[in-house]
């Protein structure tokens, strides 16, 4: 659930303080309480109360309930947040209201008194806010998997489009007369392709190990149809075990470096695939040649739409004149 505020959540929190603030007058009027009360309770109380309330949203929530799930020590912040709301709004209440300060309330009831204040000024609208938020995200999550089914068609459209294979096909037929030992090795490369593709279409993720195998059989049908125009290259030095990316994501960035960038003939396009302990990082050179394709788009839109479901960090993109990058985040899901 994201407990960010939104523009919706502040107007909601001015106007609960609005009404609140209004009661506690006609409260007050009741009670004939002094200017003094009017001038430093009311303020207090909201001041307090929308303190306690952005402390569990920004802090409290996001920390220990949503990333370390430590439910005690959710429990003990919260009770010091609401416990010190309390103690301020009674020791105020108690010193505007010229009270003899002989009678202030010993420890014991005063943390009783506080406990039960603080949550009565923040537990309302602090409820208010978490069930509004946990709607949106339920809402959000609902879009996004719609979004991902349609994603996975397309994805599933694009790894067999007639294109590809017919490209593929006019490339074997070439290779059949002028070289047949490197035809047979493009039929076996590219059937390794489609043999992957096959087996990991319902999958979400797969390991890093196997979706940089696929690439190399992909790298390899690039250059055997391209020659010289296309250079990549993979380093491997870190361990690729317990790493996963989104399956296909890194055919699709290759496959956008041959659509979207045509050499010259005379200097390559370069791509180089890094992995380090968090990201996995494709860089080409980008040509001079304009090409009628559209820009690339729609692949990235597809990654980030997995993202949002897959893990808590985001495609990142480094887009200049000369190249063009792509941080892909690796996850990790052996624990």
């Amino acid at each position: 659930m994201n407990t960010k505020l939104n523009k919706s959540d502040y107007v909601i929190l001015g106007i609960f303080y609005l009404i609140s603030a209004t009661l506690n007058v006609f409260d007050y009027l009741d009670q004939n309480a002094t200017l003094i009360e009017y001038l430093i309770d009311i303020p207090m109380y909201v001041i307090t109360s929308c303190l306690g309330v952005l402390i569990y949203v920004f802090f409290i929530i996001p920390r220990f309930l949503i990333h370390k799930k430590n439910y005690i020590l959710f429990a003990i912040f919260g009770l010091l947040v609401i416990t010190s709301i309390g103690v301020i709004e009674r020791v105020v209440g108690f010193a505007t209201g010229n009270n003899d300060w002989s009678k202030f309330p010993e420890l014991g009831n005063l943390i009783l008194y506080a406990i039960f204040n603080g949550s009565d000024s923040v537990g309302l609208i602090l409820g208010i806010i978490i069930t509004k938020k946990f709607y949106e995200s339920q809402t959000q999550i609902s879009k996004i998997k719609e979004q991902q089914k349609e994603n996975e068609l397309k994805l599933l459209r694009s790894q067999i489009d007639p294109h590809f294979l017919f490209n593929n096909l006019n490339t074997l037929d070439s290779l059949i007369d002028s070289n047949p030992e490197k035809a047979k090795e493009y039929i076996n490369k590219l059937s390794l392709i489609y043999r992957y593709l096959i087996q990991t279409k319902d999958a979400e993720v797969m390991e890093l190990i196997d979706e940089i195998k696929l690439a190399k059989n992909y790298i390899f049908l690039i250059q055997t149809r391209f020659g010289n125009d296309y250079q990549f290259s993979i380093d491997e030095n870190i361990s690729l075990d317990d790493k996963f990316i989104p399956t296909g994501a890194l055919q699709t960035l290759l496959e956008n470096v041959a659509k979207h960038n045509k050499s010259d003939g005379k200097t390559p396009i370069k791509t180089s695939i890094q992995v380090n302990e968090g990201w996995m990082i494709v860089t080409n050179t980008k040509s001079n040649v304009i090409t009628k394709q559209e820009s690339l788009g729609t692949g990235l839109k597809n990654l980030r739409a997995r993202y949002q479901l897959l893990s808590d960090e985001k495609v990142q993109i480094l887009n200049t004149d000369t190249k063009f990058e792509v941080f892909i985040p690796i996850i990790e899901l052996s624990n």
